[in-house]
């Protein structure tokens, strides 16, 4: 939105400068148009003037022709009174004209012609009045110099209209001039206000649209402020700046309320703001401010403030700088009330203290149950043997009946002491990851079951691993778990056979692994040939005490594949089992490829 509006602006101030730069440009031309049209109207009149003074003296000529001849024929003076007063005007004319073309210097040549022979015509008139004797005009000398006036006259008036022909064609080339621009300037001027004003529509159109677009913003803003407010409010965190160059805070309303104010209830200083800061704090807070003012950078801070009310809050601030769109380097920052978090870092604490004694409890427990149980239970068993070797022969059907099951329960008590402790172990969070030979511990779990192994012919297959980090005590007694597991539900009249098989697979391949953490896993599988189980109690076969068959028909304590889940756990693997009635089991361990 902003970078539009930047662009809308730039386009808006592009075609201002434009429209501005159109509008010079026509006053420009408008002013060099009113100029050419006075310029040519100039002209024109001047063409006019030169013409009348030319006519003028054609016509003074003529008086003074006319003149002449009334009187040779009258002999009567006042017909010499064009002549005398002729001779003034032409003068008159001459001078007009010497003003009119002192610029043009053909135009005064050829008046200097023509005034050279207006001289030699009136000079001619003059020779022939006086020459004529008594009104003889058949004199030879008479005829002879009125011929050669007459003469003088075709040549002025020859000479006057070819200046006036050629001033009449200037004439005519300055009205073409004159009307054609009086024509081009209206439409060029047309055109151009047209497009002036097609231009300034346009920023019109583009302001007004502005308009509408930063309307339709700033109600946006206002909605984004109002649920910024909302937001510091459930939140319960304020915001505020500090501008490094004017050295000037500003808060949000609900930095205000988390100090115990009415919003802008007062002036947004450090001054000001300290007022409210723990006694404790204080100097601890100053210290960071001037760090922060310094360094134009706020690490998290933490540090309490007391209401008026006197309740204590715990808050929590932080700030990173940013330039904004006038080059200054303004910080923003953040301060979060965390008066929950630390009650509930302190309820959290009193838990994990609860939880530590538990563990010693626990761990108090095991050493009794390891300990202290189980010598009572030795006891038992070493008085029933006693009794069975001295007694034997002396007891009913009935009491020996009793004497096996009390040893029967105590075997089973004894596995269940046992299966608890190993179960309490593989909990423990003392937990050591070692790089290790996998199939070392294969043979230690094998040496461990060597007895049952042996006994039940078992048949155990496997494939070479490779160095795992695992926790070892654990691994082995992963195996150990499963291997047993597998000869116990044995099937009756079959050799054990259990093969253990090993692949290194991608997780996202593997349709049990699921959500995982890691992109390749260990696979190790087992799989027997023993009495297997119906799948719906895959899941069930993991948890603590859970038992599918009878403590009679199988002995156990339900808890074997409970530490297997366990010991997979800790490792961030998985396990998984399916089965078959009578056609055995399958038990998957995936184990994490850290990388």
């Amino acid at each position: 939105m902003i970078k539009t509006l930047s662009n809308n602006i730039s386009f808006l101030r592009t075609t201002l400068y434009i429209s501005a730069f159109v509008i010079l440009v026509v006053g420009a031309l408008t002013y060099r148009s009113i100029t050419e049209v006075t310029k040519s109207s100039e002209l024109i009149t001047h063409t006019y003037k030169v013409n009348v003074e030319l006519e003028q003296i054609l016509s003074n000529l003529k008086d003074a022709e006319t003149g002449q001849r009334g009187y040779i024929i009258t002999k009567d003076s006042v017909f010499l009174e064009p002549y005398i007063s002729g001779r003034s005007k032409i003068n008159n004319s001459f001078a007009e004209l010497k003003v009119l073309t002192k610029d043009d210097t053909i135009l005064k040549e050829s008046l200097i012609k023509v005034n050279s022979l207006i001289n030699k015509r009136l000079l001619a008139f003059q020779t022939s009045y006086r020459s004529l004797p008594k009104g003889d005009i058949e004199d030879p000398n008479f005829i002879e110099n009125f011929r050669n006036g007459r003469a003088l006259m075709d040549s002025i008036r020859d000479n006057i209209k070819g200046i006036i022909k050629l001033q009449n064609n200037l004439l005519k080339q300055r009205r073409s001039e004159y009307e054609s621009d009086l024509m081009a300037t209206p439409l060029l001027l047309f055109s151009l206000l047209l497009c002036s004003l097609i231009l300034m529509y346009v920023a019109y159109n583009s302001i007004y649209k502005n308009i509408k677009r930063l309307k339709a913003t700033n109600e946006e803003l206002e909605i984004f402020k109002e649920s910024t407010n909302q937001s510091e409010i459930v939140s319960k965190h304020g915001s505020w700046t500090y501008n490094v160059k004017k050295d000037e805070f500003t808060y949000s309303d609900n930095l205000y309320r988390l100090l115990g104010e009415q919003p802008q209830s007062f002036k947004p200083t450090i001054e000001n703001f300290l007022t409210y800061v723990h006694p404790d704090d204080v100097e601890k807070l100053t210290m960071q401010v001037e760090q922060m003012k310094e360094n134009i950078e706020l690490p998290y801070i933490y540090y309490r403030v007391v209401h008026k009310n006197g309740n204590i809050k715990h808050l929590k601030a932080y700030g990173k700088s940013v330039v904004n769109e006038d080059d200054e380097t303004v910080l923003l920052g953040t301060t979060a009330d965390i008066t929950d978090e630390i009650i509930s870092f302190r309820i959290l604490e009193e838990r994990n203290a609860e939880l530590e004694r538990n563990n010693k409890e626990l761990s108090s427990f095991n050493y009794v149950a390891s300990h202290d149980l189980q010598e009572p239970l030795r006891k038992i068993q070493t008085f029933l043997s006693r009794l069975i070797d001295e007694e034997e022969g002396k007891l009913s059907e009935k009491g020996n009946k009793y004497i096996d099951r009390i040893q029967n329960a105590a075997t089973r008590m004894r596995l269940l002491i046992d299966d608890l402790l190993q179960f309490s172990r593989s909990n423990k969070a003392d937990k050591v990851f070692e790089e290790s030979n996998i199939n070392l511990l294969l043979e230690a779990a094998k040496q461990d079951l060597a007895e049952v192994i042996s006994a039940e012919n078992a048949v155990i297959t496997s494939d070479t691993f490779p160095t795992i980090t695992v926790i070892p005590f654990q691994i082995q007694q992963l195996f150990v778990n499963l291997i047993g597991n597998a000869i116990k539900y044995r099937m009756e009249g079959k050799i054990p056979k259990i093969n253990i098989t090993h692949q290194i697979v991608e997780a996202e391949n593997e349709d049990n692994i699921i959500k995982p953490k890691y992109s390749h896993y260990h696979k190790i599988t087992f799989t027997d040939n023993g009495i297997g189980f119906d799948n719906q109690y895959a899941d069930q076969i993991f948890v603590l005490f859970s038992r599918l068959h009878n403590k009679d028909q199988y002995s156990g304590t339900g808890i074997g594949l409970s530490i297997c889940k366990k010991i997979v756990e800790n490792h961030k693997g998985y396990i998984t089992a399916s089965g078959q009635p009578e056609k055995g089991a399958v038990f998957t361990v995936y184990l994490p490829i850290a990388k």
